[in-house]
């Protein structure tokens, strides 16, 4: 099947000039919850911490799959990768290239390319100059510690074959569906607003599309684990569920309420960093860039 290149064009609607609000050190601390909702209202909201925030996600997802799919990252797709705060490389194993064999997941991989990469050019275009940089992203060590953490063995290569690409993809799909639930209270800016719903709904068709995959191919028990890993991190709360629940198939993660699940930065931070206490590590060995790291 021919590849199709992921579309660099950003969404063209929604774009407004950015209002640039809310010094870096009160939007760290709203948004890690140290801030009374009231007050973060009050202050005009956090959009340039959330979104910076959210940019982070979608370099570290964009990263991933264009290297699944293409065996290239961001920048081989003429996505930017330049701002503010320390830029770093994307750590990854040569040739990570899937070997792809079956039509379909090589063309969800593909849209889903395509999705990622579309994100990552919305929000630094949305950003302007308060945009950051891509941080340090460890896509090849960090799924190693992932899969010790998890039980799965003492290593794990995400692009050695199908099932490994969509256990990779499960680490990231769910954590951004409830990220950007869990931040959407802190944007005071409307259009920014409608736009996180349209990536977060995005997201969750993505997360459907690789759980539903993986169920069909088998993989609930490593799900499971993942499940759990993440659950572990994140802290008390259980946020998170597998692709099976009480013997039978469950796509949808939902509370009691059928609502998707919110997460607070610090769990969000908690998962990627691969750590309980959110000391950077795990897919950004250096930690994100912007006033939330």
């Amino acid at each position: 099947m021919n590849q199709t290149e992921a579309s660099q064009s950003p969404t063209a609607t929604q774009r407004r000039t950015f209002i640039k609000t809310a010094g870096a050190a009160i939007a760290a601390s709203a948004v890690l919850g140290m801030v009374p909702q009231e007050a973060v209202a009050q202050r005009g909201g956090l959009d340039a911490a959330v979104l910076n925030f959210a940019l982070n996600l979608e370099y570290l997802e964009g990263e991933y799959y264009s290297y699944a799919v293409f065996g290239t990252g961001l920048e081989a797709r003429g996505v930017g990768v330049d701002g503010v705060g320390t830029p770093g490389p994307t750590i990854v194993r040569a040739n990570p290239q899937v070997p792809f064999v079956t039509a379909s997941i090589q063309q969800y991989a593909a849209e889903i390319t395509a999705d990622e990469v579309a994100h990552v050019n919305f929000l630094r275009a949305a950003l302007g100059s308060a945009r950051v940089a891509r941080p340090t992203i460890d896509i090849q060590n960090s799924f190693n510690t992932a899969a010790q953490a998890a039980g799965l063995g003492a290593s794990f290569d995400p692009f050695a074959n199908e099932d490994n690409f969509l256990l990779g993809a499960f680490v990231f799909e769910d954590v951004g569906v409830t990220a950007y639930k869990g931040a959407a209270r802190l944007l005071a800016n409307k259009d920014f607003l409608e736009a996180a719903a349209g990536i977060l709904a995005v997201e969750a068709y993505h997360a459907a599309n690789i759980r539903t995959v993986m169920l069909a191919r088998g993989l609930a028990s490593q799900a499971q684990a993942i499940s759990d890993l993440r659950d572990a991190a994140d802290g008390s709360s259980d946020l998170d569920q597998g692709i099976i629940v009480n013997g039978v198939a469950n796509i949808v993660p939902t509370d009691s309420n059928g609502l998707a699940y919110s997460r607070s930065a610090q769990q969000v931070l908690n998962i990627v960093y691969l750590s309980a206490t959110g000391i950077a590590g795990g897919f950004f060995p250096n930690g994100l860039n912007g006033a939330i790291r």
